[in-house]
Formats: structure tokens, sequence, C-alpha cells
């Protein structure tokens, strides 16, 4: 059942997931080896940074009691462990592999807000044109991929 409330759970959700992202892309950015995978992953954990500003004025605009503290703040932290721990130790590959998976996994959960007709109008123009730019990206992860 579509509710005001599961609807900003699940943007809050993908807000925390986009930090981590911006997070994990700059741990993997000062891990990679190869130059073009460095400036790749650094340009990467600055889109979500631009996607996170972007997302918390948007969710402000139609949640007027957001609050990015308390809680919220600690979920980050846990899940940033995670990110942190997989990317410290990884070969450029698998760090890429992991990019092109979370990617793959941000797209879904993306879509699954976008269905919810409730949306407000402003969130569903922002969270569209994320999603399309992380498809892009993820497009781009895979070429570059096969090239190296």
């Amino acid at each position: 059942m579509e509710t005001n409330d599961k609807i900003y759970l699940e943007i809050r959700e993908i807000l925390a997931k986009n930090k981590d992202a911006e997070k994990g892309f700059d741990q993997a950015a000062n891990n990679a080896e190869s130059p073009d995978l460095k400036t790749y992953f650094a340009n990467k954990s600055r889109e979500r940074r631009i996607f996170n500003q972007k997302l918390i004025s948007e969710i402000k605009i139609a949640y007027s009691d957001f609050d990015e503290t308390g809680s919220f703040s600690g979920t980050i932290h846990r899940a940033w462990m995670d990110v942190k721990a997989l990317f410290s130790g990884s070969d450029d590959e698998s760090m890429l592999a992991e990019a092109i998976r979370g990617d793959k996994a941000a797209i879904k959960e993306y879509e699954d807000v976008l269905h919810y007709k409730k949306l407000p109008a402003g969130l569903h123009f922002l969270l569209s044109e994320q999603r399309e730019k992380i498809q892009m990206d993820l497009k781009k992860n895979q070429d570059f991929n096969e090239v190296n």
C-alpha cells in the first residue's frame, strides 16, 4: 500500500545509499591503481555529492519535518563502514565490478520509488533525472570494464 510515510522512508533510504556511494567512490578513487579509474571514481563521488545536495533540498520542500540528524546519521555510518571495508582492500577490477553492481541496485531502488503516484512532483522529476544519470554511468562502467 502506498502511503506518504512509506514513500518518505524509501526516499530517505535512497539518500542514505547515495551518501554511502559517495564515500565508497571516494575510497575507490584513493585505492585505484589506474589513473583513469582514479579519475572515474572521483567523478562518481562528486556526482553523488551533488545528487545528495539536490535530493536534500527537494526532500525539505516536500517534507517539512525532514531531519538528517539522529538515527539517520547512525544508519549512514553503519552502512558506510561496510562500503569502506569493501573498497579499501580491493583491486581495480573488483572495485569496478562493485560499482556496476551498486549502480544496478540504485537504478532498481529509484524505479521502485518512481512508481508511486503520491510521489511529490519535484521529487519525481529529480529522482528520474538522477536515475537516468546512473543508467548512463552504468553503460560507461560496462564499457570501461570491457576495455580494461
